[in-house]
């Protein structure tokens, strides 16, 4: 089991997550060349070491997985929003804590299998053809359900994010309307909005980050080392291992990469699709009056 652990996690990127009893004997497969101090001391070495492209390692699964996981989510939640306000009558603010949670697990259900392959092409260097294999060489010995392994992890994960973020997200926009006077939001207003709200929700979920993270590299590696993973931990399971290893810094491992990753991308992408909305209902209004 040491030596699994140390196959995982001393290579210069997880070694945060893990710590060494014996690390000159077992790391000789791999030459631990970096090892970073700080968010932008990654991006220097990473850069210096494995060339500027490396930096956008999985994108063409991230870009693949991103179109169908944004249309979904959003559909289901402006959908899920007006359901329960309009045709079911509900009010008050638990609304869209409700309709955020619900979008978002049909969302990474669908998505999840692309999640898996974008994990692994970010833990380490494979081509698509290892990568082909690695998958290939999982679904042979554990079933087709392996691909949605750290489904769970995800779940506990997203639908909390997606709920605290659509709460946090209109409470915020309602309060800056309201001192700007503003009867809708405009863009710098759903940005910062989208912006906290992101930042709130991503301290928050940080742990099942951590936790999804651990259970997915696991696919590349158990098939490197030949072994079935016949039964994965339960999520609770590996946060009690990691707080036992390393306290409350191991669960939130990686603190600061994900706020800076996730906060203005939340901002980014609210603040675009809220004036794309406002942009294509004028249009469709401009259409009604000219038509009547």
């Amino acid at each position: 089991n040491h030596l699994l652990s140390c196959f995982l996690y001393c290579n210069g990127l997880m070694d945060h997550i893990f710590v060494c009893q014996n690390r000159t004997s077992c790391t000789n497969w791999y030459k631990t060349s970096m090892h970073f101090s700080g968010t932008l001391d990654a991006f220097v070495k990473i850069t210096r070491y494995e060339g500027l492209r490396s930096l956008w390692s999985g994108l063409p699964p991230t870009l693949v997985m991103a179109v169908p996981a944004t249309v979904i989510y959003f559909t289901c939640y402006d959908q899920l929003r007006d359901f329960l306000r309009y045709g079911l009558g509900f009010q008050g603010s638990h609304i869209p804590l409700v309709a955020g949670g619900l979008a978002r697990l049909g969302a990474v259900t669908v998505i999840s299998p692309l999640e898996l392959f974008r994990t692994k092409m970010q833990s380490r260097r494979l081509s698509y053809r290892e990568l082909q294999v690695c998958i290939r060489g999982a679904v042979a010995q554990d079933g087709l359900l392996s691909l949605w392994r750290g489904w769970g992890p995800t779940v506990l994960r997203d639908v909390p994010f997606s709920a605290l973020y659509w709460f946090n997200y209109e409470l915020v926009k309602t309060r800056l309307c309201e001192q700007s006077q503003m009867p809708q939001a405009n863009f710098s207003i759903s940005f910062t909005a989208g912006a906290l709200s992101g930042a709130i929700a991503a301290i928050l979920t940080l742990p099942f980050d951590v936790v999804k993270t651990r259970r997915q590299i696991q696919l590349g590696e158990m098939d490197s080392l030949g072994v079935s993973l016949k039964k994965t931990a339960s999520t609770w399971h590996i946060m009690k291992e990691i707080w036992a290893e390393l306290g409350y810094r191991g669960l939130f491992a990686g603190f600061m990469p994900r706020v800076i990753k996730v906060a203005p991308a939340c901002a980014v992408m609210i603040s675009t699709y809220e004036f794309g909305k406002a942009f294509f209902q004028k249009i469709n209004l401009d259409r009604e009056r000219l038509g009547s």
